[in-house]
């Protein structure tokens, strides 16, 4: 199967692995995925739906932590439809290989166990304070992100089967020992050439030219000597950011956002639990908790019998004890149970759920607390301005909106109404705009004939979240040949250029069959040399000379192999090789660096391998835009 995988890849480079989702991907909204819609599916694969609304979580995640890191960049790439087309269908295809890597997961009968799961759960640095597990974190966590315990565990177990599958897949590759010694070979091997230069600026000065030639050049390529359309834009600009350092924020208004937001900073009633947990849902299951029960009601310390008879073995070896748990955490009977308790030390019943049959004792109980408004000042001060500057920022969109519309015919009005600026230009062709004025939906309405023809303003253009700007075109030029006496030095340059060119070319060609036949006058007629002697490495500085060193044949024992290539600044270089340097390699160990690299370049062929076959065998259905793959 395997050598299939390997078959199976066409493009090792251009292909994407399979992202797995991690926790901070889910903690942005992936609990979204667990709802139902009656949305089109996204996408099917061989019945199973992707829904709409699993997609376009996923896709508005990925988004947000690309916005992350990539800031104004990413923000200028989404302007351009065929890039935001091409994201969408990248995080689509991500989401069919985590189904395809599942379904053949399940077909294989992998499986993950409730243990796997809970320590899975236990290692995760998000959940941990201090080195240790801490409950009171991983509730808070699963609270923002809108998941139960119990939604949360089954995301988890569907994510470790499918790491389960390509960890099982990626770890059984390995590179022999005579791959990595060839590679190696080659790494290290070196390279002793000498190398001669002809400087283009020697032969450009050498080349004559008339002002017949540079008027006769102008007149075959007046393509290259047009003036591009030009136009004059002014703009406005209005962006949140902007805003925000004009907003204020007084304390009435403060403390009234603090009343407001106090659910936010008040920390619900919180319980202490300790737990004993019989598996099973017979009769002697339950005559056994039963029997527990008794002896706690005669007196026996319930974190002994804990240790003792509990047999959820994470919580006994702490004495049954779970930690704090908010209402509503819990499954429902333990829940109900938990919070039906009313004094510290006090101890339920037995409560039937699905794991078995449980009792619980009330350790202890935190009330709800509210934090002092000095406490949450300055992030309610963040709050409140970031709130006042939306709603500012949005009620003078809505006036440049309409006035930029009503008012076609300036910028001004509407400058006025939002207390803006008209900002201007000097004249520029579109393909050298910069800054704002570059982002393609910029560019296609100063492009478009009611702007750019019939000076009306634009429509308002979103650059970003809470970003817009509104441009006209002041004046326009249209694409003009330009006189040749204004571009006469630049013809004559490029003139020059291209025979200064042509001639060391020339007299490198005539140098390179000479020198193949061991004649050297051509050298000694021109006053050159080679340089002295120099070892190249693969890793040498000069990446062009490094490159056609070491695609030249290797010569034969005290002969010189020649050839030519042009460095970084045009200049043709001639190189003579004159030896190649085996390596001497030790015994290539188990655990070399290199090995373990070429390790796992196989795995990663496999993984894509793998994905190449399971959407070879399945159908894949995109019903987002009507394509279908079998």
């Amino acid at each position: 199967m395997m050598e299939r995988m390997r078959e199976g890849v066409s493009s090792i480079w251009v292909k994407i692995i399979l992202a797995l989702i991690i926790l901070s991907f889910v903690l942005t909204g992936v609990g979204g995925y667990l709802a139902s819609s009656d949305q089109p599916a996204a996408a099917k694969i061989d019945g199973e739906e992707i829904s709409q609304a699993q997609f376009e979580q996923a896709y508005q995640n990925e988004r947000n932590r690309m916005q992350s890191q990539l800031g104004d960049y990413f923000t200028t790439l989404m302007g351009d439809p065929g890039y935001v087309q091409q994201f969408r269908r990248s995080v689509l295809d991500r989401l069919v290989n985590d189904a395809l890597i599942e379904q053949r997961a399940n077909a294989l009968g992998l499986r993950i166990s409730d243990d796997q799961v809970k320590q899975a759960i236990r290692a995760m640095p998000e959940f941990q304070r201090d080195g240790q597990f801490d409950n009171d974190a991983y509730n808070a966590i699963l609270r923002r992100s809108r998941f139960t315990p119990d939604q949360f565990a089954e995301y988890m177990r569907t994510d470790l089967l499918r790491q389960q599958l390509l960890t099982a897949i990626q770890s059984s590759d390995f590179a022999l020992s005579h791959e990595v010694a060839q590679l190696q070979q080659l790494e290290q091997q070196q390279r002793e050439v000498r190398s001669l230069t002809l400087d283009l600026e020697t032969f450009k000065k050498g080349a004559e030219i008339s002002e017949e030639d540079s008027l006769a050049y102008y007149e075959e390529h007046a393509e290259q000597f047009m003036r591009p359309e030009q136009v004059k834009v002014s703009y406005i600009e209005l962006s949140a950011d902007t805003l925000k350092q004009t907003i204020e924020v007084n304390e009435e208004a403060l403390e009234t956002f603090y009343q407001e937001s106090l659910a936010k900073y008040t920390t619900p009633e919180q319980r202490r639990v300790r737990l004993i947990l019989i598996q099973g849902d017979d009769a002697q299951a339950k005559e056994k908790a039963d029997a527990i029960l008794a002896e706690l009601k005669d007196g026996a310390d319930f974190a002994t019998l804990a240790q003792t008879k509990s047999e959820d073995t994470f919580s006994a070896k702490q004495g049954g004890d779970l930690g704090w748990y908010d209402r509503g955490v819990m499954d429902a009977p333990l829940d109900e149970a938990l919070f039906a308790l009313k004094n510290k030390g006090d101890i339920s019943d037995v409560v039937k759920s699905e794991l078995g049959y449980h009792i619980i004792q009330l350790e202890d109980v935190k009330a709800p607390h509210a934090k002092p408004l000095a406490d949450v000042r300055d992030e309610l001060l963040a709050d409140l301005r970031d709130q006042n500057t939306a709603e500012a920022f949005y009620n003078l969109k809505a006036k440049l909106d309409k006035i930029a519309f009503d008012e076609s015919k300036s910028l001004e009005p509407a400058a006025k109404a939002i207390n803006g600026k008209v900002q201007t230009t000097d004249f520029f062709s579109l393909e050298e705009a910069d800054g704002v004025l570059a982002t393609p939906a910029v560019l296609q309405a100063l492009n478009s004939p009611e702007v750019r023809d019939d000076s009306h303003n634009s429509e308002l253009i979103d650059l970003g979240a809470e970003h817009v700007i509104v441009v006209r075109v002041d004046d326009y030029r249209p694409e003009e040949l330009l006189a040749f006496e204004d571009v006469s030095d630049q013809v004559h340059e490029i003139l020059a250029a291209e025979r200064g060119e042509a001639a060391a070319e020339k007299l490198a060609d005539d140098m390179l069959v000479a020198l193949r036949k061991g004649d050297h006058t051509l050298l000694e007629n021109n006053d050159l040399s080679f340089s002295e002697p120099e070892k190249l490495s693969r890793r040498g500085n000069d990446p062009v000379l490094v490159e056609k060193a070491f695609s030249m044949p290797k010569p034969d024992a005290g002969q010189t192999v020649f050839d030519m290539t042009h460095d970084q600044q045009g200049n043709v270089v001639i190189i003579a090789l004159d030896k190649v340097t085996e390596p001497e390699l030790d015994a290539v160990k188990a655990n070399d660096p290199l090995a373990d690299q070429l390790a796992q370049m196989n795995a990663q062929q496999d993984v894509m391998a793998l994905l190449d076959v399971l959407r070879a065998d399945a159908k894949v259905t995109y019903s987002v835009s009507g394509e279908t793959a079998q």
